[in-house]
């Protein structure tokens, strides 16, 4: 844990109980603070209360008298589409408001510090897409290193539970944009922005609303180095915004697809092969091509991006090369599950919109793909460029005939259950092909969330007589 510094013998106010919300709780607890906690839900206010904690009713007159800050959890709105009503109240009251993330570099450095001759260092990942799959590469190319390492955040552990860090330990956080917007504190060593498509834009009223959130991590926490993927506009904005030129080298740009070599530092996969290059010189080149956990040009960007985090601590190319083809890869993202008979299963579950599913497609030569669920404004008509390697489509959930009406020639047929659409494609499919989950839809028709999907997914293709799993 990180016990929370700075509010000893003060009232904090802890809204929202679910994993960050009782972490927070027991750091703030741990540093000296008294909490008043609350959350609407009478659930989770139980479970707070069997750790022993009071409850405090947030939205009573009188509630803030006396309190320093509103903690707040990333998933309750603070700004749009509206605050929450005790949000609303704490900044009508000048009650500043914080999450975990900004407690967190509030009270990252300790005394232990004094000590160390090596200080540990932090690297935060943000970006729409590729977040996790980034972060967990980083950390296994850190931990493949010897070097001590953890991760938290936006997967995993929340920032707070963590263990106090080691000396020269690296700590690697995922960052949504829920919790950049909010933080007061960002001071991250290293800053990684991958790309930027619409999300959550009703949390930000728009697109200007979600970058500008994603760019605080930036802007507010002037990093030693930034690493900015400028694939698209809002990226070569950014990147332009972080440096004094093109040769300035605490800006690492990163690209799947462009060519970079006019820059100070630059990474960038084109054609299945990865280069860093700085001030000109070809310094490292990978041939990412054949590394199971990273297919496709997505994954191709996630490890341009992890690379240059990674070198940007001072690790070797060659190590990092290494790591690169010893990672797995995260389940139900672009996961290999099994083979049978030449023919790939891919779980790519966490495919719940219509821009990861078209990484997902264009990841694969020649595809079976399962689809479906409880289907997004528009449907799947703007994956139609991205169908010419889908050989058929089975589909499943809620969506499934409206997909159908989208797909053109597309050939395809309407399975209903992940169960008969496994079953039809494993019977069709040809070897060097690959069935591939990646949905394009939310999962709650049939799934509690994406994870049970995938697993639902992963247990049926175990299944299926012959299969070799991964």
């Amino acid at each position: 844990m990180i016990p929370v510094r700075g509010y000893q013998g003060q009232k904090v106010a802890v809204l929202g109980l679910g994993r960050s919300g009782l972490a927070t709780a027991r750091a703030l607890s741990a540093g000296g603070a008294e909490v008043l906690l609350w959350d609407d839900s009478a659930e989770s206010r139980q479970k707070a209360e069997a750790e022993g904690f009071g409850m405090t009713d947030l939205s009573r007159h009188g509630a803030f008298d006396g309190v320093a800050c509103l903690v707040t959890s990333p998933g309750i709105p603070h700004l749009y589409p509206q605050p929450h009503k005790i949000i609303a109240r704490a900044l009508e009251l000048g009650v500043p408001v914080d999450n975990d993330i900004g407690l967190f570099f509030q009270s990252w450095g300790s005394s232990d510090w004094d000590h160390f001759d090596q200080m540990p260092k932090v690297i935060c990942v943000t970006g729409s897409n590729g977040k996790s799959t980034t972060t967990a590469l980083i950390h296994h190319i850190v931990e493949s290193a010897g070097r001590p390492c953890q991760m938290a955040g936006n997967i995993g552990t929340g920032v707070l539970s963590i263990e106090p860090p080691q000396e020269g330990e690296i700590l690697v956080l995922e960052l949504s944009s829920y919790q950049t917007d909010l933080a007061r504190a960002l001071t991250p060593d290293v800053a990684v922005f991958t790309n930027l498509s619409p999300d959550h834009l009703d949390r930000h009223n728009g697109m200007g609303g979600y970058f500008a959130a994603k760019r605080r991590l930036f802007a507010e926490g002037g990093p030693d180095r930034a690493v900015i993927g400028v694939d698209e506009t809002e990226g070569r904005f950014l990147a332009g915004q972080m440096s004094q030129g093109p040769q300035d080298d605490r800006v690492i740009r990163i690209s799947s697809g462009e060519k970079l070599e006019l820059f100070g530092w630059s990474v960038f996969a084109r054609k299945g092969f990865l280069a860093e290059y700085r001030r000109g010189r070809q310094m490292a080149s990978v041939d990412l091509r054949d590394i199971a956990g990273l297919p496709g040009a997505h994954n191709h960007q996630n490890a341009c991006a992890a690379w240059a985090a990674a070198r940007a601590i001072g690790l070797p190319p060659r190590l990092i090369e290494q790591a690169l083809k010893s990672f797995r890869g995260l389940p139900h993202r672009s996961q290999l599950i099994a083979s049978r008979e030449g023919v790939r299963f891919i779980n790519d579950s966490k495919a719940t919109n219509v821009d990861s599913a078209a990484k997902a497609l264009q990841a694969f030569p020649k595809i079976r793909w399962i689809a479906g669920g409880m289907g997004k404004d528009g449907g799947i008509a703007d994956l139609v460029p991205h169908l010419g390697t889908v050989a058929k489509a089975y589909l499943i959930g809620h969506s499934a005939r409206d997909f159908a009406l989208q797909l053109g020639d597309v050939p395809h047929e309407i399975s209903e259950t992940m169960e008969q659409a496994v079953a039809r494609a494993a019977a069709e499919a040809q070897p060097g092909e690959v069935v591939l989950l990646a949905p394009a839809a939310a999962s709650f028709d049939q799934y509690p969330n994406f994870e049970k999907r995938g697993e639902d997914f992963a247990r049926l293709v175990a299944a299926l007589p012959g299969i070799a799993l991964a």
